[in-house]
């Protein structure tokens, strides 16, 4: 089988032809304590939370991952940092919040400042050998030099004689996917299948849940492949084992979703008696930890492994070797655009209670991503919807959110009872908001701008649209005061991201501020707040239909188009439809304006026809969801998922 064509014997073969090269000789004499150092592997996967045996899972069928566990320590809490897989895989590749780089946003690409290192470059000075087989996909762009091999050929077996290895193996049986398949289900039932209170009781969710417990099951195999390579080639002694998933499961309302069921994932911890000395103090081969863990810390702890101190630089924090630091308070996660749907939230949690701040609350989770309606379970729940045949903690994901939610894990862990209001939970709620705040300050988070203006501030920050030059990466931009006043831009997103009519003054008054940021939550405000907001901001929201921002002509665009009258209508879509060609504005601009007509829905038919003689106009668009969100509205697709999409937009 492929996962394990290198034998022992391979192995052998592979190191002795090694040890005779001019390299192999180097490493024997200029690295004679290498072998002090520990290998370490990170067998990684894909779209799953903890949903395995040695969880406590009675559904599951993972043997080969509980056998694991009893002989290595399970970390309870572990948060991805994204529930998408690029920014999560970006903060694992960097140490870094992916908002402090501007790397928030699914499948996109920005600069890093010059300083900043990836963490395999660290372990490659220290002499080891770094693998990467075979899944990157980070939203940064990879200075060279970072792997000495990341393709699906790259093995440990191939270093020299004598020098220790990290290495990853990504698999992707359980990626969500494969959710869409329709396989034989020898272990899992889906009429025993658990569905959460927030699924309606469908044969497709059955269906789906029993599908998703199975491809873990198939990925628990791969793993028990790679379990018995290590045996074989005389490494289980030598090597420290990491066993995560990229973020939480694929499934409806878990993954793209920065809920606690989108971003905790399951993570097992395999250090050799040998190396004992670098593992955390309640470490106990089958037992489990309370600390909290985060995908930053996950780089910085492989440094501190290895005997490298990790840069002052990374947010993470090394959770064993000689350079443990304390354990966290708390665990930070984040929503940005999901490929061709935009949102911001950022949620909180500790060891007990998960704070989710919504700065979008009229988006609905239901209306974004339409990868997710590619899921037979996710377009029956919408049907179930639009007959009114859900209960009402079914219906949420279809219905604007609650601008704060606040859950107790402990007693609430399917995250249903929004103890945000609650007069007993203030002192948590507090505490956590507290925490928030000092987050985004502490990074300096880069999404208080939308995606267009973030790009444009770091290429010419002054510079009118069509005029951009020079450039920055964005870390740089957004430590820069006059270019990004974080603490306003911060106070009016918390002041737009609500309900309350009686902050509409405030918003008016702001839409007339020198900042386009701050014109752009402003106007952010009046539409999430509806018609009566519009009502008293409509002449200030008429004249943002010409700001010199392309992101603040958006959102006054889209408010005149689904709460104005005929005329304003007409000109709000008018100027979508020519804030949507790429060519005008470029693609961050297109995205804005193509997610409004998406939220216009039927409101938005008379320019649909116009936006598909758009669609190839540019071609190549740099944005992978940019060309996925245009083919979602391409009329001549044959994919019968997103002609479903495509019907209930």
């Amino acid at each position: 089988m492929s996962h394990s064509r290198f034998t022992r014997r391979h192995f052998l073969q592979t190191s002795l032809l090694a040890a005779g090269s001019p390299l192999a000789m180097r490493f024997a004499g200029a690295r004679a304590n290498d072998n002090e150092k520990p290998n370490i592997l990170w067998l990684t996967c894909e779209d799953i939370g903890p949903h395995l045996g040695c969880y406590g899972d009675p559904y599951a069928h993972t043997p080969n991952i509980d056998a694991f566990a009893e002989m290595a320590l399970r970390y309870d809490v572990c948060w991805s940092d994204a529930p998408v897989c690029s920014p999560a895989r970006t903060a694992l590749i960097t140490g870094m919040y992916p908002a402090t780089l501007g790397a928030h946003n699914h499948r996109s690409t920005v600069g890093m400042p010059d300083f900043v290192s990836l963490y395999p470059e660290f372990l490659r000075e220290a002499g080891y050998y770094c693998t990467n087989n075979a899944k990157e996909d980070y939203n940064v762009l990879k200075p060279n030099g970072v792997w000495d091999e990341s393709s699906n050929q790259a093995h440990y077996a191939d270093r020299e004689e004598g020098q220790p290895f990290f290495a990853i193996f990504n698999n992707m049986d359980s990626h969500g996917g494969r959710i869409r398949n329709r396989t034989e289900l020898p272990h899992h039932d889906p009429d025993e299948a658990p569905l959460p209170p927030y699924h309606p009781d469908t044969e497709e969710f059955r269906r789906d849940w029993a599908q998703y417990y199975h491809s873990v099951t198939i990925m628990d195999e791969w793993f028990g492949e790679m379990m018995e390579e290590v045996r074989e080639n005389g490494l289980l002694e030598n090597t420290i084992i990491f066993f995560y998933s990229d973020h939480g499961s694929g499934m409806p309302r878990h993954k793209q979703l920065a809920y606690n069921s989108g971003l905790h994932v399951p993570f097992l911890v395999y250090i050799p008696e040998k190396y004992r000395h670098l593992a955390p103090a309640d470490y106990e081969p089958g037992g489990a930890t309370e600390r909290l863990v985060g995908f930053v810390d996950m780089g910085p702890t492989a440094l501190s492994l290895a005997g490298v101190e990790p840069p002052e630089w990374m947010h993470g924090r090394p959770f064993m070797g000689p350079h443990e630091s304390e354990p966290r308070e708390y665990l930070f996660g984040f929503r940005g655009r999901m490929d061709e749907r935009q949102d911001m939230v950022r949620s909180v949690r500790d060891g007990r209670y998960i704070y989710i701040r919504n700065y979008t609350p009229h988006l609905k989770h239901g209306h974004f991503s339409s990868y997710m309606h590619l899921f037979e379970s996710a377009r029956s729940w919408r049907t179930l919807h639009e007959a009114g045949e859900l209960d009402e903690v079914q219906r949420r994901v279809w219905e604007p959110k609650p601008p704060e939610e606040l859950y107790d894990l402990e007693q609430d862990p399917h995250e249903i009872e929004n103890l945000a209001g609650s007069d007993e939970h203030q002192d948590v709620l507090g505490r956590l908001r507290q925490a928030h705040r000092e987050h985004m300050f502490a990074i300096h988070d880069a999404q208080f701008l939308p995606e267009a203006e973030m790009h444009h501030r770091a290429k010419g920050t002054t510079a009118p649209w069509t005029e951009a030059a020079g450039g920055r990466s964005i870390h740089e931009m957004v430590r820069d005061s006059e270019q990004y006043p974080l603490e306003r831009l911060f106070d009016m997103a918390e002041t737009a991201a609500g309900y309350s009519m009686d902050d509409v003054p405030a918003l008016i008054n702001a839409m007339d501020d020198d900042d386009s940021g701050i014109r752009y939550w402003a106007a952010m405000g009046v539409l999430i707040r509806g018609t009566e907001a519009f009502e008293a901001a409509a002449s200030e929201v008429r004249q943002a239909i010409d700001d010199e921002s392309p992101s603040v002509r958006v959102v006054a665009a889209e408010t005149l188009a689904r709460y104005g009258g005929e005329n304003d209508h007409s000109n709000g879509l008018d100027a979508l439809a020519e804030l949507a060609q790429p060519d005008v504005h470029g693609v961050y601009v297109t995205f804005e304006a193509l997610n409004a007509f998406g939220n216009l829905g039927a409101k938005a038919e008379a320019i649909e026809e116009q936006l598909n003689e758009n669609a190839d106009t540019d071609p190549n668009a740099p944005q992978r969801g940019a060309n996925e969100y245009i083919d979602r509205l391409r009329p001549d697709t044959d994919h019968q998922g997103v002609q479903w999409v495509r019907q209930h937009w």
